[in-house]
């Protein structure tokens, strides 16, 4: 079965997903809503979407609708998509977000009649890119897509965005929304602040040391892309998990203060320790 997917935000992920689904079957029409002209125009050029539409059409039209927005947008959203479902309880229409942060979301709809019909989903996968020109093919091949309360959803709503993200090539791991805001600011959140503090340490000490960035190599590189990354993004997931960031922050600065006086202190043991003991991450992450 084909579906006409609408895509609110055909970015990055958007239009990452918007190509790999048309690509391998699951769409049938897919249609972009886009508020910014040339973030629209480059949609329809590049071919991620069939036709911009408004986003009562988006909704009315599009038997699943994927918000891929900035979070902050994302819970003003949600709830206009389900109030639109209400005048037609058995269409089997489906939303989901692929937002970052969980919470707040489902927060805000908990109570809502037609929450069946959401299914609380978050794809990890991504670039430090953003806009349409940063969509591509196979960008989820192989990771893994979180999804959140499904007890929550209609059992058919949740098999249809399973197939969906099979279709992707995700895995899909299932937890609850809470849990979901702890473990990404462990693992994404805390990793993105590190690359902006970073990047502001460097351009800092670049003013009066010109050759820093001439010798930066593929290590300095790697650590610090993150700091490309969108405040138009960032900003709203870190104001919405702030209670967990600012936790992870605070363990960071434990160990880099750890660090610093070990150093300072000429404490090579102490040294050696702490990178023997962070070491241990090999066996997690190969």
């Amino acid at each position: 079965m084909k579906r006409t997917i609408t895509i609110i935000g055909p970015g990055l992920i958007g239009g990452s997903m918007a190509i790999d689904l048309r690509r391998r079957g699951f769409a049938s029409e897919i249609l972009g809503v886009e508020k910014e002209p040339v973030n629209a125009e480059a949609a329809l050029k590049i071919g991620l979407v069939d036709r911009v539409v408004s986003l009562e059409e988006g909704i009315e039209l599009g038997d699943i609708v994927i918000i891929a927005v900035p979070v902050g947008a994302a819970a003003k959203i949600l709830p206009r998509v389900l109030d639109s479902y209400a005048s037609d309880t058995d269409s089997g229409k489906i939303v989901i977000d692929v937002c970052s942060t969980k919470s707040e979301l489902v927060r805000k709809v908990t109570s809502h009649p037609m929450r069946r019909h959401y299914v609380a989903t978050h794809p990890m996968a991504g670039t430090e890119y953003s806009g349409p020109w940063a969509a591509m093919p196979g960008l989820f091949d192989g990771r893994a897509c979180i999804i959140c309360g499904k007890e929550d959803s209609s059992p058919e709503a949740v098999r249809t965005v399973e197939e969906m993200y099979d279709i992707l090539n995700m895995r899909q791991i299932y937890m609850s929304a809470e849990n979901h805001d702890v473990h990404t600011a462990y693992v994404s959140h805390i990793s993105h602040i590190t690359s902006f503090a970073l990047a502001l340490t460097v351009l800092e000490k670049e003013k009066n040391e010109k050759h820093i960035f001439d010798l930066a190599s593929g290590g300095f590189s790697s650590t610090v892309r993150l700091a490309k990354s969108s405040a138009d993004m960032w900003v709203p997931i870190l104001s919405q998990n702030k209670e967990n960031v600012v936790q992870v922050i605070d363990t960071y600065l434990s160990k880099m203060l750890d660090f610093r006086n070990a150093i300072a202190g000429g404490d090579e043991d102490s040294v050696r320790e702490l990178i023997n003991e962070a070491n241990r991450i090999k066996r997690i992450i190969r």
